[in-house]
């Protein structure tokens, strides 16, 4: 049987002749390139240029998860998503942003990090690279310092969820906003190895 040991994706990205910004966007851009697949090939590719995300699979002591029901208008629908937001401070460390995210939009801190998860949203057509973090320790921000939400964020329902019915619910199709599905099956299967292998943040 094959040796699988060492399954991993590769870099490795070929010539790019040309590069047109079809459409500048207010947080990000499509553009057209030619790239050249070999020596007798080349094609035209039109992607979104994104700038990543960070998300926050916060667990608490009772192994239940933080979720937050947030309006998605592209896909007209309510989904149940952890804290997340973009890489959209120059410079931001991922974890930094993660942590200020946890902040903003759930009014809570955590003691302890780990990578989770990375992922390429949508790698057909959108450059986006996502890392989803695991937190604990968590700890309320004081009221006073709490981030003030607007626009979709302002009226976000948090609910925290047992880990196991939040497993079950993506199992059963309910939930389906990527980072929740990718964030949920990670923990669970950390917590299944007794988080042994959990990567540093």
């Amino acid at each position: 049987m094959p040796d699988h040991a060492h399954l991993a994706d590769v870099r490795g990205e070929r010539p790019v002749l040309t590069t047109d910004v079809v459409y500048r966007g207010l947080v990000w851009d499509v553009v057209r390139e030619t790239v050249e697949l070999g020596p007798l090939s080349t094609v035209v590719r039109e992607y979104v240029r994104h700038p990543g995300a960070v998300a926050v699979i916060a667990m608490d002591e009772a192994d239940r998860v933080l979720l937050l029901r947030q309006y998605r208008h592209p896909v007209g629908a309510e989904l149940w998503e952890p804290p997340a937001g973009l890489l959209d401070v120059p410079g931001e460390d991922p974890v930094a942003a993660a942590q200020r995210e946890l902040a903003e939009e759930a009014d809570l801190t955590a003691t302890e990090w780990w990578l989770l998860a990375e992922y390429f949203a949508t790698p057909g057509g959108n450059d986006e690279l996502l890392r989803v973090y695991l937190a604990r320790g968590i700890a309320e921000v004081p009221a006073a310092q709490r981030h003030h939400r607007e626009d979709e964020e302002a009226d976000m329902e948090p609910a925290w969820v047992p880990l196991d019915d939040a497993l079950a619910a993506v199992l059963a199709g309910r939930l389906h906003n990527p980072s929740t599905v990718v964030g949920i099956l990670a923990a669970a299967a950390a917590r299944a190895r007794g988080w042994s292998d959990l990567r540093p943040a």
